[in-house]
């Protein structure tokens, strides 16, 4: 069996994260929508899904114990995954997946939002998943309404162009 190094668990994910569409959702809405898709990606795998799952990165202080993932994933082929879902660039999220993957696990990143989106340090993966925010409200890029057009009539000379044969 060839060790993951978790390229192609995350492909599978991006494949799968390119297939969910919404629109009219708030940002909170958003969110637990795209963990939702994480999390039967996941056990769709046959994996063991774990949302809120304890992190070895500490929580900073003056609190006590240790952060939580969004998704973790224990696998009986492969080493485990922790997931983490943001739509901000956030420091404190790379450094939990880069003590995760110091700790032996894949560590993936899915990043939602208008981008760019800078890659993290490897060995975090990142997998994003492109939305846009119109009148407060988020949507998948392909489930965005058209805009509006205007009622103006064209005016002015418009000129047929001619066709040429193929």
């Amino acid at each position: 069996m060839d060790t993951d190094d978790g390229t192609g668990t995350a492909q599978s994910l991006a494949d799968r994260l390119d297939q969910l569409t919404f629109a009219e959702l708030t940002e909170s809405q958003a969110t637990a929508r795209i963990l939702d898709t994480v999390a039967d990606w996941a056990g769709a795998q046959g994996w063991r899904v774990y949302r809120r799952a304890p992190s070895v990165f500490p929580l900073p202080a003056p609190l006590r114990g240790n952060s939580v993932l969004d998704v973790a994933c224990a696998r009986p082929d492969g080493p485990p995954i922790a997931i983490e879902i943001d739509r901000s660039d956030r420091q404190r999220t790379v450094d939990k997946l880069l003590a995760e993957a110091a700790a032996g696990r894949v560590a993936i990143w899915v990043r939602w939002g208008a981008g760019p989106f800078p890659p993290p340090p490897l060995p975090v993966h990142l997998v994003t998943r492109e939305t846009a925010r119109r009148a407060g409200k988020w949507h998948t890029v392909a489930d965005m309404p058209a805009p509006a057009h205007s009622e103006q009539l064209l005016s002015g000379n418009i000129a047929e162009l001619p066709l040429e044969d193929t």
